[in-house]
């Protein structure tokens, strides 16, 4: 186990390892971090945790390491908040400023993009995709990819709202930039248009911006498929 500087480590908390963690992380009371994979498949190999700086793990947040079947490494990045009772479970890949609420639980070999917003009570299903700058309203089931930038809610299926305006202009994108993905948004999930369609649509009215590019990437590159 190791552990950088200016790291808070409450009472009664649990640290297992392999696990690297960097500096300013505060992990509260009860919260177990570092221990063995819950998968069946798992037989003791050596496997290990690796975390960023100045991450938040609330009250009974769990954090597995990864399995070798997975790559042997979970990872979470920086500036990360997990709030009470989240879950994240073997080789799942975290990116920076992610921010889970209460109960949200990650099965194994899951990747959140940065500043992803991961609502309270949300499930995510194995070797599924959370987008960057998205949002999971609460109570979520997710069981194929979360498009990036989007507003996504269920109970079931999922249904995609369009582009997180408010949540992509608090974080800098410039009111150009979100009107673009609003456009792009609108052929995917609105139109007549199946996927692929709405792929040389979106290509034909010139939206070009990086992260219009960004999201048909994510879309062109999904193996579970995306939600729309």
């Amino acid at each position: 186990m190791e552990l950088g500087e200016n790291c808070e480590v409450m009472s009664h908390v649990v640290l297992g390892g392999p696990t690297r963690m960097g500096t300013g992380n505060r992990i509260f009371p009860h919260a177990s971090i570092g221990l063995d994979s819950q998968d069946m498949k798992y037989g003791g190999e050596p496997t290990s945790l690796e975390v960023g700086d100045e991450n938040i793990f609330r009250e009974f947040v769990s954090v597995h390491r990864g399995t070798a079947e997975g790559g042997g490494v979970t990872r979470i990045g920086s500036h990360n908040l997990l709030m009470a009772y989240v879950h994240i479970a073997h080789d799942c890949l975290l990116g920076d400023h992610v921010i889970m609420a209460n109960g949200a639980s990650l099965a194994g070999h899951i990747e959140i993009g940065s500043h992803a917003t991961v609502g309270p009570f949300c499930g995510i299903h194995q070797f599924t995709r959370i987008g960057a700058y998205s949002f999971l309203g609460a109570y979520t089931v997710v069981n194929r990819d979360v498009l990036p930038y989007s507003k996504t809610t269920a109970p079931r299926p999922m249904e995609v709202l369009g582009a997180n305006r408010l949540g992509l202009e608090r974080r800098g994108l410039s009111k150009e930039e979100v009107t673009e993905l609003d456009k792009a948004f609108r052929l995917l999930g609105r139109s007549k248009l199946n996927t692929s369609q709405a792929l040389q649509a979106i290509e034909a009215q010139g939206l070009r911006s990086k992260h219009v590019q960004a999201l048909v990437e994510f879309i062109r590159s999904s193996k579970r498929g995306v939600a729309k």
